[in-house]
């Protein structure tokens, strides 16, 4: 049957708070507004299916986030801001440190099993970490959502944020199981759709390509939105690249903070003490940790490994014991492979990087309360910018502000009003891509628009090929592909609803990839090393960088840059001392 637009399906929900993502700091949200106001009609939109939805899908062994005894939201925050080289929004992970520890108990109680010493305390790994049993984490507060009664809207792909006289009323997007046109209309509105993976070139090719650290499926949707509306973002240059293990890309703080694993290079030289020295050592701040061993590699003294030769046997079970709670694949991988990581060291590299704001502080320019610089919207977890350092307890306590401020807001506001003939443009654009397929039926395909992204993102934009380095003629180049590629959406074709989800995820990663390398253009200076090294400009420069970069699209899709003055408010050293 011919596709026509007429015959869709148009689902109209109202709400009073609608979450977009349903991972863990929208879980989060949903909980702690309807616990403020339970009359509340809370509304959560996920794309997947929030039970196993998210960077948490498959669990967490530690909470890398915590306050033990002796410390304090100024002593966190200091430490954030030492291991983000000297600049953060202090104001932001301040209010996020002050909830931690609370928003952890609250977990707890659901059913997450947390491992304690024999005090009966938390069971530290390291400084701020503690252990957990957390396979079933997501489930747990998933299941924590239903019972405060949210309404759950699954496998719904939310493609476009609804603004009516300048305020965000709601969203819209499409089912992707049932290809229904989904309107939902929203006295408040809060963004915790995740991150964005799959603008480099990944690690492994062919078959293999989504075996990678952060979840394929975040494809920067909660970015896209916003940067489409006009809503100001920042630090989207801090990008993150994740130390792992080689080619099952498994977490390697396991064996770094939980066995006391060092790196060392082919020569089983710890290179990061010799490159670092006292301020770095193996507790360097965390760019450096993946900067390090990229450099080994690129002067020929790689492989890179963390040596594990010492464990004892009972160790070895211990650590598989702990992979099986968010990383199970390594453990096969060591048993198909016949590796026992106590006879040999454990290779590591750096993956492809990503934009996100839970590890680093890409995302939306936001109040301490979360409020985002369009009036009606919040946001929460990795999409919030200016946080870093916030993981799984961060997203957490971030869910909650912004529940609180999205209820406050929506008891501010009567009926929402919206415009039909914006939702008609909207409904359009959703389809276009199938309507495309229905009626030429040639085109380009999501796949081959997405190969051609991260090609282009690699060579030019500081990807794996290029040990994560740039240049401004480089990036030059990367933004005139990025921008053919923008004009070439219009040849998008989508053959069914799963394809056109996909096309959906590259358009939104090209909307993504144009604001992060202008962002990468406009900060001439090499504040996070491998993270963002710039070879025209390589050192840090605080007198005249010690700001965020901030940007914003314009109605005419021009991206504007902005600069925001940095704040301190925690007294202290802002950054660990140079090497």
């Amino acid at each position: 049957m011919a596709f026509d637009p007429k015959d869709i399906e148009t689902q109209i929900v109202e709400a009073d708070v609608l979450i977009i993502g349903g991972g863990t700091a929208g879980c989060l949200a949903a909980v702690e507004a309807r616990e403020k106001d339970p009359r509340l009609k809370v509304v959560i939109v996920e794309k997947a299916h929030i039970d196993r939805s998210g960077c948490l899908a498959a669990g967490m062994n530690a909470i890398n986030a915590y306050l033990h005894p002796g410390e304090t939201p100024e002593s966190f925050t200091a430490h954030v801001r030492a291991d983000a080289l000297g600049l953060i929004r202090e104001d932001v992970v301040l209010a996020s440190a002050r909830e931690i520890n609370t928003a952890v108990a609250r977990v707890e109680s659901w059913g997450l099993p947390i491992l304690k010493d024999g005090n009966g305390n938390y069971a530290a790994r390291g400084r701020w970490n503690i252990k957990i049993n957390g396979e079933r984490l997501k489930p747990i507060i998933a299941d924590a959502a239903r019972r405060a009664g949210a309404d759950i809207y699954n496998r719904v792909n939310v493609t476009d944020l609804l603004i009516y006289e300048g305020r965000v009323i709601g969203a819209v997007g499409f089912g992707v199981r049932d290809g229904a046109f989904y309107v939902f209309l929203a006295k408040s509105t809060i963004v915790a759709t995740g991150g964005t993976a799959g603008l480099y070139r990944p690690n492994n090719p062919g078959s293999a390509h989504h075996k990678m650290w952060y979840p394929p499926f975040n494809a920067g949707a909660g970015y896209a939105i916003g940067i489409r509306a006009g809503v100001e973002m920042t630090s989207f240059e801090m990008r993150f690249i994740a130390l792992r293990t080689k080619d099952a890309i498994a977490p390697t703080g396991t064996l770094a903070l939980g066995f006391g694993a060092p790196q060392v290079n082919a020569k089983g030289e710890r290179f990061m003490q010799t490159r670092f020295g006292h301020a770095g050592g193996d507790g360097a701040a965390t760019p450096l940790r993946v900067y390090g061993p990229t450099l080994e590699l690129k002067e020929g003294r790689g492989p890179c490994y963390l040596d594990t030769r010492g464990l004892s046997a009972e160790d070895v079970h211990r650590l598989k014991a702990s992979y099986l709670d968010m990383y199970p694949g390594i453990v096969l991988y060591w048993a198909a492979n016949g590796i026992d990581p106590s006879k040999e060291p454990v290779e590591i590299c750096g993956t492809e990087p990503y934009v996100m704001g839970g590890h680093c502080q890409a995302g939306y320019w936001i109040d301490p309360d979360r409020s985002t610089t369009l009036p009606g919207l919040f946001a929460a977890g990795d999409v919030a910018g200016g946080n870093p350092y916030k993981f799984v307890s961060g997203a957490w306590a971030e869910g909650i502000i912004a529940a609180r401020s999205a209820v406050a807001c929506a008891a501010s506001v009567g009926a929402v009003k919206h415009d039909d003939k914006c939702t008609v443009a909207l409904r359009a654009r959703v389809f276009a891509a199938l309507e495309r397929f229905e009626k030429v039926g040639d085109g380009v395909a999501p796949f081959e628009m997405e190969e051609r992204l991260q090609k282009v993102m690699d060579e030019y934009a500081g990807g794996i090929s290029t040990f994560y380095e740039m240049n401004e003629e480089r990036l030059l180049v990367a933004l005139k592909q990025v921008g053919k590629l923008k004009g070439q959406v219009r040849y998008l074709i989508a053959g069914d609803l799963h394809e056109l989800m996909k096309a959906h995820e590259v358009i939104d990663r090209i909307d993504v990839a144009e604001v992060l390398v202008k962002h990468l253009i406009h900060r001439k200076e090499t504040r996070w090393p491998g993270y963002q090294t710039r070879l025209d400009y390589p050192d840090r420069d605080d007198q005249r960088w010690l700001k965020f970069v901030n940007s914003r699209r314009g109605p005419d899709g021009m991206v504007e840059m902005l600069e925001r003055p940095y704040m301190q408010i925690v007294p202290g050293d802002r950054y660990l001392p140079p090497a």
